[in-house]
């Protein structure tokens, strides 16, 4: 079982019902306009509250920024390539999806979600070799997305040459490209392929993209972080299909 640290991360789950949750611990000083919401969420999804001390609370959890709620709850399942693809099916706008290649912190990829579902990505591919985050320490700063957000493993590039079989394209964001994201039409069935500052894309993934980006600088540091890098083309990718409708 895992812990749900915070009101957004607790709230988040009980809407998406994609976990068992087996208890919601409420610090038994919170006032009750404060945690209504939460107390509403739970009792419409059929889970326990419990109201506990705060010795009790804190005993559980990774820090002190839990604000008096906290689940107990099985693991969020992770989404095969075969859902994602029937998920895709029932869009009624062009998928966007966002492959991560050689994230490394927890926190940093909990804030990539965040933008992630802020900027309008469908889901998040992040390669399965790469999965070893704590999950709460995802959760916490991505404030509720990583909960909603379809989050898919892959292994290998079978499963993206099985979405170009479906008519998305491999769009990998690279320093030196020969062309600007701006000049790219992300209104397209899209997947954006960002890696990370160490390593940047894997020439395995290079070799499938269908075309490459870049994010145009001026001087200064010589590349983004992946997560303000994935940011700043879905922000482009969200400003093309919204003028484009």
């Amino acid at each position: 079982m895992e812990h749900l640290e915070g009101r957004q991360s607790v709230l988040a789950a009980l809407a998406a019902r994609q976990r068992t949750i087996r208890v919601v611990l409420i610090h038994q000083g919170a006032h009750e306009e404060k945690v209504r919401d939460v107390l509403d969420a739970a009792a419409a999804a059929g889970v326990p509250v419990r109201r506990v001390d705060r010795r009790e609370l804190d005993a559980l959890v990774h820090g002190a920024t839990h604000g008096g709620v906290v689940a107990i709850a099985s693991p969020k399942p992770r989404t095969s390539i075969s859902e994602l693809i029937r998920f895709m099916d029932a869009l009624t706008e062009q998928p966007l999806l966002l492959l991560l290649e050689g994230i490394g912190d927890a926190r940093n990829l909990g804030f990539t979600l965040r933008s992630a579902e802020a900027l309008g990505a469908h889901a998040v591919l992040v390669k399965k070799h790469l999965w070893d985050f704590d999950p709460v320490e995802v959760a916490r700063p991505a404030s509720g997305a990583y909960e909603r957000l379809p989050l898919v493993q892959v292994e290998g590039v079978e499963p993206l040459t099985q979405l170009q079989r479906l008519g998305v394209r491999v769009i990998g964001c690279i320093a030196g490209a020969k062309r600007g994201m701006y000049d790219a039409d992300l209104t397209l069935p899209t997947l954006v392929a960002i890696g990370g500052e160490k390593r940047g894309l894997s020439g395995a993934l290079r070799a499938i993209c269908d075309s490459f980006i870049t994010i145009p600088t001026r001087g200064g540091a010589s590349s983004l972080s992946l997560s303000h890098a994935a940011a700043i083309v879905l922000a482009e990718a969200m400003r093309q299909r919204g003028t484009r409708k």
